[in-house]
């Protein structure tokens, strides 16, 4: 028989499932294995106990959240996170909408979530940090083996990741509108952010 299961079902976890274990053990405990579900497990462990940037469900919607829970730990019931997680910022819709496209159109397609990847990536890309921190990744050698997988030829265009992530991305946007010499980790930081976001001309 088949029971709906809504996000919100991710999200509560009765005492008697173990609610006091640490979220990183019960994570393995359901993890599927997936070539993402590592990454995966990283982010949200981290999310949950406030120790990274991501915003609420990591940045995705209700549905897609489900979607990443049931497919890399089927069965898991989350608690309730431990931290304060933070709200995307509105005023930066159209600056993650520019990363969301660019990481969309380089995804590798063969790899399961890579879509819901790039989601999770744009919402860290938004943090104040390195990006590998903002995710909650361990490493930043971590997050080149994400980006690998999930974004290849993005990869490909920064060999040995010789350029930090988070300014490469926004390099590749810089790129797109012309602008060559981008010094800023951020569009939000940047003197040309109206040229790359400002309404057209």
């Amino acid at each position: 028989m088949y029971v709906h299961t809504s996000a919100s079902d991710y999200l509560h976890t009765p005492q008697s499932s173990g609610a006091h274990e640490p979220l990183a053990t019960r994570l393995t405990v359901y993890q599927a294995g997936l070539p993402n579900t590592r990454f995966i497990h990283q982010i949200l462990a981290s999310s949950w106990h406030g120790d990274s940037a991501m915003s609420e469900r990591l940045g995705l919607s209700e549905e897609a959240f489900e979607s990443l829970m049931a497919t890399h730990f089927p069965g898991m019931r989350l608690p309730p996170p431990s931290a304060v997680l933070p709200v995307a910022d509105a005023q930066r819709e159209e600056e993650r909408a520019e990363l969301l496209d660019l990481l969309m159109r380089n995804r590798n397609e063969s790899v399961a979530d890579s879509d819901l990847m790039a989601q999770i990536v744009t919402d860290g890309c938004l943090g104040p940090d390195h990006l590998w921190s903002d995710l909650g990744l361990r490493a930043r050698a971590e997050l080149s083996a994400l980006i690998t997988l999930n974004f290849p030829d993005l990869s490909a265009k920064n060999p040995n990741s010789r350029m930090k992530w988070k300014r490469f991305f926004y390099k590749q946007l810089c790129e797109q509108e012309g602008i060559y010499v981008c010094r800023s980790p951020s569009c939000e930081a940047c003197q040309d952010y109206a040229k790359c976001f400002g309404p057209d001309q």
